[in-house]
C-alpha cells in the first residue's frame, strides 16, 4: 500500500460550503489511492495499470479544482490539491523505479 495516502481522514470532513465539498472529494481521491499496493507489482500489466489510474487521478484532482477555483476559501483547495498531486508523483516515481526491477 503508498501509505503517503493512509494519514487522510475523509470522514471528518464537514462539507458546510463549497471549499469543503471539494476538500473532500480530494480526500475521497486520496483514500482511493491508498489501496494501490506498489509493492505488488510484479509484471508490465501491473506497472500499466498502476500508472493509469495514478493518471486518472491527477485528471480527478485537476477537474475538482477546476470546478470550485472561484470559490471563496479556494487557496486552501489548491495548497490541498498540490499536496496530493505531489503525492501522486511520488508514487509514480516508484512504480516506474518498481518497472525498471521488473524488466531487468
Amino acid at each position: 500500500m503508498f501509505s503517503a495516502f493512509s494519514s487522510i481522514d475523509c470522514d471528518s470532513i464537514r462539507t458546510r460550503t463549497p471549499v469543503d465539498a471539494a476538500a473532500k472529494r480530494l480526500d475521497g481521491i486520496g483514500h482511493v489511492l491508498s489501496d494501490l499496493d506498489i509493492s505488488a507489482i510484479q509484471t508490465q500489466d501491473d506497472v500499466n495499470r498502476t500508472l493509469w489510474t495514478l493518471d486518472a487521478a491527477v485528471k480527478c484532482v485537476r477537474a475538482v479544482v477546476a470546478e470550485f477555483r472561484v470559490q471563496p476559501g479556494a487557496d486552501q483547495l489548491i495548497r490541498k490539491s498540490r499536496n496530493l498531486i505531489d503525492l501522486i508523483e511520488q508514487a509514480r516515481g516508484e512504480v516506474l523505479n518498481s518497472r525498471d526491477t521488473i524488466l531487468n
